[in-house]
């Protein structure tokens, strides 16, 4: 279903993405770093859903449709490093900082932080070009929110 769009996501220099298809990987993203502990949690769907809805100015249908795209374009996708690569190429690093920061409120919605979703967060922050001092700010300011 997504092959066209992860070929030309991981193509060597891909272009940048067009407004629909950063979300669908952005999205895809959050999914990614939720079930990294092999657990999608109800918590951590919400979240998403909260985030997509606020970021894009979704309806609840059309916040369900993004994120049920962004659930088999996960699945499809390629590995997470290949994936995160390519989100970085294609999408400006503010943009990409906001991902850091959607990331990290999906990996606190449920409570817990796992040794698996602190691994991939701190990889995918890497491979996106943000610094972990940048994150580690990102994080604090989510924990003191809630």
């Amino acid at each position: 279903m997504f092959a066209e769009f992860i070929k030309r996501l991981t193509q060597p220099d891909p272009a940048q993405l067009p407004d629909g298809d950063a979300r669908l990987a952005l999205t895809a993203l959050l999914v990614r770093i939720a079930k990294s502990d092999n657990e999608y949690a109800p918590s951590e769907r919400a979240r998403i859903d909260q985030i997509i809805a606020k970021r894009y100015a979704l309806d609840a249908d059309g916040t369900a449709s993004l994120r049920a795209d962004a659930e088999a374009l996960e699945a499809e996708a390629p590995d997470t490093v290949r994936f995160t690569r390519a989100i970085k190429d294609a999408v400006p690093y503010d943009d990409r900082l906001g991902v850091i920061k959607a990331l990290w409120e999906v990996v606190l919605a449920d409570g817990s932080r796992s040794d698996e979703e602190n691994a991939l967060l701190r990889l995918v922050t890497n491979l996106l070009g943000v610094t972990d001092t940048d994150s580690a700010i990102v994080r604090k300011q989510i924990e003191d929110k809630d």
